[in-house]
Order: C-alpha cells, then sequence, then structure tokens
C-alpha cells in the first residue's frame, strides 16, 4: 500500500464529489419519486445520475482505475486503484426533504481504503481524510474526542433499528442501556460527526462495502476506529459488515462485550 495517498488523486476525489453534490442540489426537495430495488431499499433518479456523474469523470481522466458503484455496478475491481461510490446514502433522509444524507466516496489501493470522503451538499460540509491526509471538515482539521466519562458518558449514533437483523438489536440495545443516550438517524453524517469530536460512537449492521470504504480512512485519521462486531479491521469483500466506529479507542473493548455478550 502506498505511504500517502497521491495529492492529485484527493483533488480529483473533491471533483467528484462536486459533481455528484450538484446533481444532488438539483434533485433535493423537488418531489422526485422512489422505486424499490431487489432488496427493497429506495433509489431515485439522482442516485443513479450522481452515480454516473462520478463514473464519467472516473472514466475520462483515469480509465485504468476501477470502480464499485452502489446503483450502476462494478467494472475493473482488480485494478490498482478502485473508487468506491455510494451516490446517495441515507435515500430515505433525501427523500422526506432531510439535509443529512450525503454522498460517498472511497478509494481503494491495492485492496485497501486509502481515501474518504463524505460530502453533504446541501449544508456544505464535506470530510476529507486519507493515508498521508489528515481528516478536515471543510478544509480545517477534525479530530474525535477523548471519552473520559468511559461508556456511561458517552454519546452512541446509528441510523435505524430495523438494520439490525437476526436479533442483533437485543445486541444493540445492551450497548444503547450503558451510553449516555442515542441519537437516530444520520446515516454517512453520523460518522462524520463521530470523526469531528460530537459523537463518540456509531454502530451498524448489513453494510455494504461502499457503505464503509469511504469511512475507514476519514475516522481512523481523525484518531477513532472502524471495526467489525469482533473488534476486527473489516476488510474489502462482497456481503454484509456490522461495524463499530469509536472516536476513543478505549471504548472498543466494553462495547464488543456488550455485543457479543
Amino acid at each position: 500500500m502506498t505511504d500517502a495517498c497521491p495529492d492529485s488523486l484527493v483533488r480529483f476525489a473533491g471533483l467528484l464529489a462536486d459533481a455528484a453534490g450538484d446533481v444532488a442540489q438539483r434533485y433535493f426537495r423537488s418531489g422526485v419519486q422512489a422505486e424499490d430495488k431487489a432488496d427493497e431499499s429506495p433509489v431515485t433518479i439522482a442516485d443513479r445520475t450522481a452515480e454516473t456523474a462520478m463514473r464519467t469523470l472516473i472514466e475520462r481522466d483515469y480509465p485504468e482505475h476501477g470502480i464499485i458503484g452502489e446503483e450502476h455496478g462494478s467494472v475493473r475491481r482488480d485494478a490498482e486503484w478502485v473508487w468506491v461510490l455510494d451516490p446517495i446514502d441515507g435515500t430515505k433522509a433525501f427523500l422526506t426533504g432531510k439535509p443529512l444524507f450525503g454522498t460517498l466516496i472511497g478509494l481503494l489501493h491495492q485492496g485497501k481504503p486509502v481515501l474518504g470522503v463524505i460530502n453533504q451538499p446541501i449544508i456544505n460540509d464535506r470530510w476529507v481524510g486519507g493515508a498521508g491526509h489528515p481528516t478536515t471538515l471543510n478544509g480545517i482539521p477534525a479530530r474525535t474526542r477523548s471519552a473520559e466519562g468511559g461508556l456511561a458518558g458517552a454519546i452512541l449514533q446509528t441510523t435505524a433499528p430495523d438494520m439490525f437483523k437476526d436479533g442483533k438489536y437485543a445486541a444493540f440495545e445492551r450497548v444503547v442501556a450503558a451510553s449516555k443516550f442515542t441519537h437516530w438517524g444520520g446515516d454517512c453524517y453520523g460518522f462524520g460527526l463521530l470523526a469531528s469530536g460530537f459523537i463518540d460512537i456509531a454502530i451498524e449492521s448489513s453494510l455494504q462495502l461502499y457503505d464503509w470504504a469511504a469511512l475507514a480512512p476519514i475516522i481512523e485519521q481523525a484518531g477513532g476506529s472502524l471495526t467489525d462486531w469482533q473488534g476486527k479491521p473489516l476488510e474489502v469483500r462482497d456481503g454484509s459488515f456490522d461495524v463499530v466506529a469509536c472516536g476513543d479507542r478505549r471504548l472498543l473493548p466494553a462495547i464488543l462485550d456488550l455485543l457479543n455478550g
């Protein structure tokens, strides 16, 4: 893996975020309708058009790079550099007019996440972090916070209870009971707030690669950690993922005990 993500690719990731953001702004609160995908999750013309805009730029400027996208599939997955795109993470928030969705742009180098962007084009918040590039929010350094009060003083974030399948909600509730309070909703935006020190823990289940590939570099370069529910680093593969993000890594052992208790 490269020691640092090249500056040129960091700048290019910003151009991808700009392109997707232009599409999202155009369709936000415009009354667009959603279709249900095979997994019953919603998708809109904004999702598809935003991903197309990003893929067009990649194919033009870096045709040797691979692409893994939520809406339009994969090409050149075995390339040295692979972009992982979620054009609108939080389509339900987008549909209900809440500016808490975001575009996720991840970059893999030799199968490892080395760069991430969370872009919220309505509020104009953009987190960027990667190998050799400490995390920033709108160009200002972002850091996770120290959880001096331990788990009992920690703020927990998750998107929705229906993501916890196969009895996993009971495990999640044990962490809820042990933490200070839980905030619901936020999708990727909540992970950005964790990277900026406003939230201590984010726990999610049933994620796909495009849901977390951008998050890992951002959180890690801000001082936090992103692992599976066993505390292991997330591996790039197909299938679903259960993830735990901690702003203060010292919280992780207690969280894992509760999730696996």
